[in-house]
């Protein structure tokens, strides 16, 4: 037997991913075995069974072979979403950003002081997301570190991956009772992440989060850049979401030549930070995004219901620059990363009306943006985003022929078709390192809570 953990299970079937090399990669009769710590112990397209059997230690009659039509993809990656939102999903979306803000988000995120209110919202967002396939999210909470941390302690119960980052925002903020001084800030900031820390989640780690230049004195921002430095930290915030935005950031801190380098002269710009929309970036801000590793996480659907603008994919990957998908509920209204890949390829194809001459995505490459690719943003393709050896198995079990699906199935349908039309009613199994968090409550190789 190789040497690791033993292999426990082994499945048979249909696995559809993305690869550096390629972006959507249809194995229709692989063997993959997950061994008794959640990893990956072998992926083979075209098995020798009796070797993996003998080498792994297992026996045939203990593979589970996919039903027809069924296949396996990876776990779907959230780079971007505001927990703290979700209650609101799909109100006022008529507001440009800054209004929005100020009459909706502001006053409903002071709400997250009451425990009680915050495990509500919370509990129903993360069963949310991970029915809808979100094995990993990037999630924004509030000013509050309490019901923060609280996010982290239901993401865990319930098995995602996840990155809890407290909000931080010590100046203009219109609303008086959703505020705190530079001085709370800080210290609070420092209380989150010591005690997130020191919980030692097995799939929970905090993110250094300031809302955004606007909401930011360069004080608290400097703060931040050195809490996430001395504790090897992901960092997550907004960039450049409309043009409004943009200018005032330019007013607030003249000495800077862009919005990105506000963060980057406060060490909030590396290798393992994530900036939502990106919408307005020029070249040479997108250049010091590649330099110096950070990514750009890309909402379309929120981009698109606010009217903040429309970002050209294709010129952030040309530039090299990491880039993931998001939801960004509630600017976007639907928690489904399924909806963030059309929404991708909707706003491409708009561009491509605008601009005869644009190069359309393809849905292969939003498919890779929406696993690999955010992985990559969030500085965890070693842990997840494909079915590489050694990786944990994130995964979503995929059936076209669920009852009352969303899509009638056709003989010469393909699989990339079936994945273009399927929604939350097709996914009937979710998998977050080896273990099964869908369906709730039920018992899984592996698992070890029972969240319902």
């Amino acid at each position: 037997m190789s040497g690791g953990a033993r292999t426990t299970r082994v499945y048979r079937g249909t696995f559809v991913h993305a690869t550096s090399a390629e972006p959507l990669h249809i194995s229709e009769d692989a063997l993959l075995g997950v061994s008794s710590e959640g990893k990956i112990s072998f992926f083979e397209a075209t098995p020798d069974v009796d070797h993996l059997s003998k080498t792994w230690g297992f026996s045939s009659s203990e593979i589970k072979q996919l039903g027809p039509k069924q296949f396996f993809m990876p776990g779907l990656v959230d780079t971007h979403i505001h927990a703290s939102q979700y209650s609101y999903a799909g109100t006022a979306l008529e507001m440009p950003l800054l209004q929005w803000l100020n009459t909706y988000t502001f006053p409903t995120e002071a709400n997250y002081a009451d425990l009680n209110f915050s495990r509500d919202v919370y509990t129903k967002v993360v069963r949310r997301t991970l029915k809808n396939g979100t094995t990993t999210a990037c999630y924004f909470a509030t000013i509050h570190t309490d019901s923060s941390l609280l996010l982290a302690e239901i993401a865990d119960k319930f098995g995602q991956r996840a990155l809890v980052g407290k909000v931080c925002m010590d100046v203009n903020n219109g609303v008086v009772h959703y505020r705190e001084t530079l001085e709370e800030s800080k210290a609070e900031t420092d209380r989150f992440v010591g005690e997130l820390l020191q919980r030692n989640y097995p799939l929970v780690m905090p993110v250094v989060t300031p809302r955004f230049a606007l909401s930011c004195s360069s004080c608290l921002l400097g703060h931040l850049g050195d809490v996430a430095q001395n504790n090897h930290l992901h960092i997550q915030s907004h960039i450049s979401e409309t043009k409004d935005e943009v200018n005032l950031v330019k007013e607030l801190f003249p000495t800077c030549q862009s919005y990105t380098e506000v963060y980057q002269m406060h060490h909030l710009l590396t290798d393992k930070t994530v900036m939502a929309h990106g919408c307005h970036l020029t070249d040479s801000e997108l250049e010091l995004f590649r330099d110096s590793g950070a990514a750009v996480s890309h909402c379309p659907n929120s981009n698109i219901s606010l009217c903040s603008g429309m970002l050209d994919v294709r010129r952030v990957l040309k530039k090299q620059v990491k880039l993931g998908l998001g939801t960004d509920v509630a600017g976007g209204y639907s928690a489904s990363m399924l909806d963030a890949i059309r929404r991708a390829l909707d706003t491409s194809k708009a561009l491509k009306i605008k601009d005869p001459q644009h190069e359309t995505l393809t849905f292969e490459e939003v498919f890779r943006l929406a696993t690999l690719g955010g992985s990559q943003a969030l500085s965890l393709e070693k842990q997840t985003g494909n079915f590489e050896e050694g990786k944990d198995f994130d995964a979503l079990l995929i059936n076209p022929l669920v009852p009352d699906g969303p899509f009638d199935v056709f003989s010469e349908d393909s699989t990339k078709v079936r994945l273009y039309a399927c929604d939350d009613r097709n996914i009937v199994e979710v998998y977050v390192a080896g273990k099964r968090v869908v369906p709730f409550g039920e018992a899984s190789p592996g698992s070890t809570r029972s969240p319902s």
